[in-house]
């Protein structure tokens, strides 16, 4: 196991008590950007370039999602909340996904006046996507893959044959011609395997 040190000793943390009301985060902005470089060298192998969208819900601090804008990060956001803290972090729409599921009209209008590209992990929210854009669709779009039990889950993700989210084979097929018949011209896949 990698031991892990804390940037700062004792004196130093004590110091900030004394000055920042608690409870109170400190991140280790170094630690970030270094970890943010490594992940994207690991894939910059991949033709065309690698994109790591950073889960908003994870950690949804602007400070953080400005520094990892600067490292080339995306952000992956499943709310209007998510979506307008990338906004205010001045993340580019091109850098942003937007999944989520029980979408109300304006979360969907807010992704598309940002550019993000928009996910869509249930076959009914495409007919529901294209009335919140006043009959239209993006020219780009995303369909969340269930490969069901091709393959593996884990603890964290769960099994996707039991994951309610997600577009069977058969289903996506259908999606992408209904969609391209709507006007979408590029597609990205989008899965939660293991």
């Amino acid at each position: 196991m990698t031991e892990k040190k804390l940037p700062f000793d004792r004196s130093e943390l004590e110091a900030i008590a004394s000055q920042v009301p608690t409870p109170f985060h400190i991140y280790d902005e170094k630690a970030l950007r270094q970890n943010a470089r490594e992940f994207a060298q690991a894939f910059n192998w991949v033709e065309g370039g690698f994109c790591n969208h950073f889960a908003v819900k994870a950690l949804p601090n602007p400070h953080i999602l400005e520094i990892l804008r600067e490292e080339g990060m995306g952000a992956d956001c499943s709310s209007l909340a998510e979506l307008l803290l990338c906004q205010a972090a001045q993340i580019p729409g091109e850098k942003i996904v937007f999944t989520s599921n029980d979408t109300p009209a304006n979360e969907f209008q807010k992704a598309f006046e940002l550019g993000a590209l928009i996910n869509l992990d249930d076959l009914s929210h495409l007919t529901f996507l294209h009335k919140a854009l006043g009959g239209k669709l993006p020219k780009r779009l995303s369909f969340r893959y269930n490969p069901g039990p091709l393959k593996q889950g884990n603890a964290i993700i769960g099994k996707p044959e039991e994951a309610k989210y997600g577009l069977t084979r058969e289903q996506l097929f259908g999606a992408y011609k209904t969609a391209a018949e709507l006007g979408v011209e590029t597609y990205s896949p989008h899965t939660m395997v293991a």
